[in-house]
């Protein structure tokens, strides 16, 4: 399994939010190239970067982050926040990223988004499927719909998608363990590579998420709060 660090940015900061609330943000650091810089010296290879400016604002706003973080580090980067063109994506792969993660245009204009997959072949697009009481939530969660989160990655899964990020929205940065059987339902309906990610608050954690057999972990606030250390993580690569 994957061991996945998060570095998720606001103004070009290093912050963590809970639930997904702009109002909760927690700056950790003001030089993201520092934590990822600390990352990659655990023996860690794989980042998860989201731009939650461009998240909310629809646009892609701390690419500049990317580019510093893909030139001084050797990590494998997935990006997230504000893609909403192909022209968006070849910006990202430009600055060094190594996969895009897009779950907006998946929710709302599916065509366009098995357009960027055909294009682009399954080991480079990641599905963003994040929901709340099982249905899916994109633009910076800010966004609710109805669709329920097991039919929406399964209909992806039938039309190519290899990987998939699911984000329980009510666990992420609470700290008080991850959606478990969640993944394991998702896990038992579609055959697909599910990388899980909210709530992480301890090395059990992630030996259960293992158990579910997801694919990958993604681990953020549990980190920044001193729940595990990057060394710790470092061990399990």
């Amino acid at each position: 399994m994957r061991i996945i660090a998060a570095i998720d940015i606001i103004e070009g900061k290093c912050v963590r939010l809970t639930r997904g609330d702009f109002i909760t943000k927690k700056v950790y650091n003001e030089d993201p190239l520092e934590v990822a810089l600390q990352i990659e010296d655990s023996g860690i290879k794989y980042l998860h970067l989201v731009d939650l400016d461009g998240a909310k604002n629809k646009k892609i706003e701390n690419i500049k982050v990317l580019e510093k973080i893909a030139w001084k580090t050797r990590l494998k980067i997935d990006f997230g926040g504000g893609l909403r063109t192909y022209e968006d994506l070849m910006t990202v792969f430009n600055a060094g990223a190594r996969q895009a993660t897009a779950g907006s245009i998946a929710l709302t204009n599916p065509n366009l988004f098995i357009e960027w997959l055909t294009k682009l072949g399954q080991e480079k697009l990641i599905l963003g499927a994040d929901c709340i009481d099982r249905k899916v939530s994109t633009g910076a969660w800010l966004e609710k719909s109805d669709k329920e989160i097991i039919s929406f990655i399964s209909e992806y899964r039938s039309k190519g998608v290899k990987y998939t990020i699911c984000t329980d929205i009510k666990k992420d940065g609470m700290l008080q363990g991850p959606s478990t059987a969640l993944y394991k339902e998702i896990l038992d309906s579609v055959k697909i590579n599910l990388i899980a990610s909210g709530g992480i608050s301890s090395i059990r954690d992630i030996e259960d998420i293992r158990e579910a057999g997801c694919e990958g972990v993604i681990i953020g606030k549990a980190v920044y709060e001193g729940r595990i250390t990057l060394n710790e993580l470092g061990k399990l690569c």
